[in-house]
């Protein structure tokens, strides 16, 4: 493989090819423009949250909604409250020691076994960090893991689609979800939220049972926070690791560099290949964007299918050959260097500096046990995120770092 051929995006999805930048089919607008997809996030009150299956929950089903369902004032005034547990200070005082343990342990478990499936390892660790901004302490990771995983495999609720064959399908859909949600919440929700009624914490679940939620709205918050704080960055990790192991110069840069020239590192592996591909808006109000001189005007009601993978190489904002990976890459001035694969405007990701370091930490210690790939991952695609998930990544290291394995 060429070194060119490293330095490309991994996650392809077919069918995507050039498109035009703004599409407008069956009431439904396809839109691949970085600056166009940050205008339309940014719009204030004028759009409401249409993805993650969203739609699919009825309105007023439950007195506090989700926060990634949040819109307006009531999504405003909740960010700002749960801030306190993602901002950068708050994740190297609290969460790093946390992180840093984990990592050192997983990392020895994989010395002395020679062998490793990446995707299980970030698993594991990603699953741990995120129990701990949320509150789920008090059952074993392997299980929650295993349960939040179960979970996410649940069918997408497409907005886009309506009819009463889909209502049978969604209502099916939410019967199949029900035995792991409740699984979920018995195992580990529930004890949980005994444990933070008696002994409040700093985590997610003490600061909903103060805001007055209840039982079930904290278990979707649960869900939701949980997806975010593990599947996305189990992705990402794995992702990472990819393109380091494929890339000898990339690998050798990224461990002689410091925390922020790593940090750029990852932030540009993750422009070219963000874990959510897609976001969905519904306009509530009239809406007008403008793209390339062209100026657009969205009726109330109509679905805005952002397409983030698209986005994140407009050649506008990324510059030349935007499928390439080039850490240290020109932006103009407003734009981070991973685009828009944290989001934007109101409902912009809140964990964006717990992610990046997470996954730092781990790949800054698993590589400096040269690690080398037996086999490139599986790659499929989700139904949720509209991104791409990664099985079975095999890794191995040195013999001389791996000891030997004795019978009996």
């Amino acid at each position: 493989m060429s070194d060119q051929a490293n330095c490309q995006r991994k996650a392809v999805r077919p069918g995507e090819g050039d498109a035009p930048r703004v599409e407008h089919i069956d009431a439904v607008w396809h839109i691949r423009s970085t600056s166009a997809v940050r205008q339309i996030l940014r719009e204030k009150d004028a759009t409401t949250q249409a993805g993650f299956n969203s739609e699919a929950i009825p309105e007023g089903a439950m007195r506090h909604s989700p926060i990634l369902f949040m819109d307006g004032d009531a999504h405003r005034l909740q960010r700002s409250k749960i801030a306190r547990f993602f901002a950068p200070k708050t994740v190297s005082q609290r969460y790093r020691h946390l992180m840093d343990e984990r990592a050192q342990a997983l990392v020895a478990e994989i010395a002395t076994t020679g062998t490793a499936r990446l995707d299980v390892v970030s698993l594991r660790y990603s699953t741990a960090v995120a129990a701990e901004v949320i509150g789920l302490t008090h059952t074993p990771i392997p299980g929650l893991s295993r349960r939040l995983e179960r979970l996410l495999k649940q069918p997408r609720h497409d907005p886009a689609t309506q009819g009463p064959r889909q209502g049978v399908a969604r209502v099916l859909g939410t019967l199949r979800g029900n035995l792991p949600m409740l699984w979920f919440y018995l195992r580990d929700v529930r004890p949980a939220i005994r444990a933070n009624r008696r002994a409040p914490g700093e985590n997610v679940i003490s600061h909903l049972l103060a805001e007055g939620y209840s039982d079930p709205e904290i278990l979707i918050e649960c869900v939701t926070y949980g997806a975010a704080g593990m599947a996305t960055t189990r992705e990402f990790i794995s992702m990472a690791i990819w393109h380091l192991l494929e890339n000898e110069p990339l690998r050798t840069r990224y461990l002689l560099a410091d925390e922020p020239e790593r940090h750029a590192i990852l932030a540009e592996i993750l422009r070219l290949e963000p874990i959510v591909g897609h976001l969905y808006r519904r306009a509530r109000s009239e809406i007008t964007f403008s793209d390339a001189g062209q100026t657009y005007t969205v009726p109330p009601g109509e679905l805005l299918d952002l397409y983030i993978r698209q986005s994140n190489a407009d050649p506008d904002i990324a510059g030349q050959e935007p499928l390439n990976l080039c850490p240290a890459r020109p932006m103009p001035r407003g734009f981070g260097p991973e685009v828009m694969s944290f989001g934007d405007g109101a409902h912009k990701c809140p964990g964006n500096s717990l992610a990046i370091q997470e996954t730092d930490i781990l790949l800054h210690q698993l590589l400096a046990l040269n690690p080398t790939l037996l086999a490139p991952p599986k790659l499929t695609w989700s139904d949720i995120t509209a991104g791409y998930e990664l099985r079975e990544l095999m890794l191995a290291v040195p013999s001389e770092i791996a000891p030997a394995r004795h019978p009996g």
